[in-house]
């Protein structure tokens, strides 16, 4: 019987699907079709590979400081996933995540085989997907690398590639001799043309140890800080964190660069099982298209749209109505603070946008107007001179941080609920249609004791209003300090 351990590395930012994704709710976290997230689609599928020589054990989630709680509450919505989550200080790319999990899953002195799959790509055939995951855990058991390989279907310039060559083997797999980043035009038709080169899925399964062996032999100095970080990791609330100070000095570098390239050739044995399951990594907004169910004119839309004359586009909305009129080829997409229009075959440059909003300090490079919190969410409605108009919802058996404020006041409306309100020594219960009033460097917290969902309106006044004008006394997410 052999171990899994699932291992979901959730720390892209998924810029490309700008202004959906955005760093502070990258493309993973969304629900780009059905009603399950990507992360939650990754999950799911790989928690379904158990059969009669495969026996799985919980779900290891990598993301980033930033994210934990967004993955948290897609697990919970997941009641029968189990899960920990190892969250990154900062990004290092995807060698020392890996490598974080690989160390925790040895801690209690197992050797589990980890299933790594990243949390934001799409797959439509789950069975072939499956049977390809259950091969890849019997070569991994024997102790060497495999490696899904999609089955190309175009020339594709923004995947990496993997030649292999050989006799099938036993459990389906060719042995890989080379892999190649991203190659031009020209090249990439060569390599479909010759059969003997899949795209590289990003997927590896392999027993910890053997990773744990390889990160050490190829990039010792990723091994060595990555233990001295994971010897100074703590718990706390739902969370397993790295020392931050030896995680910082750990070196950036990808699962492919760091091991799987340098393989072939070596004593590190790896393996390509190849897979044609209707596979995307969803790289741009024009593989979303692609993998979205088009219409008779080859439109894929969503929300509230309407369009007329127009083809082979994708039309996105999130709140307003978009219409589009004799147009072809295009990406529209609309968020409430944010508008997209891009040729479809130029949607890879939208990272020129994202790039220009960053430079700017822009605020729509890293949120959403709405914004999710543990506790619930706030959308930031209006905002003026001197004022900011939010509304704000609490979940059942929530309460913000026990807090103050330097330069503003706050007024809150009960619109749906009831409130409880801690406003300096005086706690008070409002219902709907009843308010209070903040004053400016007063302590106080919201809190829901109601069983369903509080709404609040808040008007807030004064000086400044960034977020960041926040000092917490107490709170249940582990935020103080």
């Amino acid at each position: 019987m052999n171990t899994v351990t699932p291992v979901i590395l959730c720390g892209g930012s998924g810029t490309r699907l700008w202004p959906l994704s955005r760093a502070g709710f990258p493309k993973q976290f969304l629900v780009l079709s059905g009603t399950n997230s990507l992360f939650q689609q990754a999950i799911s599928r790989i928690n379904s590979i158990a059969c009669t020589d495969i026996l799985l054990a919980d779900t290891l989630v990598v993301t980033n400081e930033e994210h934990r709680f967004l993955a948290l509450e897609q697990l919970r919505e997941m009641k029968s996933i189990k899960a920990t989550l190892l969250l990154e200080p900062v990004g290092r790319n995807t060698a020392p995540a890996l490598t974080f999990a690989a160390l925790h899953a040895m801690a209690n002195g197992s050797d589990p085989i980890l299933a790594v799959i990243p949390a934001d790509q799409t797959i439509t055939d789950d069975g072939a997907y499956i049977k390809a995951l259950q091969q890849c855990v019997r070569i991994a058991a024997e102790g060497a690398i495999a490696i899904l390989g999609i089955t190309p279907d175009r020339p594709e310039t923004g995947f990496g590639y993997i030649n292999f060559e050989g006799e099938l083997g036993r459990n389906g797999e060719y042995t890989v001799t080379q892999f190649t980043e991203k190659p031009d035009l020209k090249t990439a038709q060569q390599f479909l043309e010759s059969g003997d080169y899949t795209w590289n899925s990003g997927i590896f399964v392999l027993k910890a140890s053997t990773w744990l062996a390889a990160i050490k032999h190829f990039r010792p100095d990723i091994e060595t800080a990555t233990q001295q970080a994971w010897l100074g990791k703590s718990e706390d609330f739902a969370f397993i964190r790295p020392g931050k100070a030896a995680f910082e000095q750990i070196p950036s570098a990808s699962i492919d660069y760091a091991v799987m390239e340098k393989c072939p050739g070596s004593e590190v044995a790896i393996h390509m099982v190849p897979l044609s399951a209707g596979w995307n990594d969803l790289g741009a907004w024009s593989a979303v298209w692609m993998v979205g169910e088009q219409d008779a004119n080859g439109n894929v839309v969503h929300g509230d749209v309407l369009h007329s004359d127009t083809s082979n586009s994708l039309i996105y909305s999130s709140k307003r109505l978009v219409s589009a009129v004799g147009v072809n080829n295009l990406v529209i997409v609309e968020t409430a603070d944010a508008v997209l229009v891009a040729d479809r075959a130029q949607s890879q440059q939208v990272k020129k946008i994202v790039d220009a909003l960053e430079k700017q300090n822009r605020l729509e490079h890293n949120t959403h107007r709405k914004v999710n919190r543990p506790w619930g969410w706030y959308d930031s409605i209006v905002e003026g001179e001197r004022f900011k108009v939010k509304q704000i919802q609490v979940k059942p058996g929530a309460k913000i941080s026990l807090q103050k404020h330097h330069h503003r006041a706050e007024h809150w409306v009960v619109v749906r609920g009831t409130a409880e309100i801690t406003c300096g020594d005086k706690v008070t219960l409002l219902t709907e249609n009843q308010s209070t009033y903040i004053p400016l460097g007063e302590v106080h917290r919201l809190s829901n004791p109601g069983s369903i969902p509080l709404e609040i309106i808040e008007v807030q006044s004064g000086s400044y209003l960034g977020e960041d004008d926040i000092v917490r006394y107490e709170d249940n997410y582990g935020r103080v300090g």
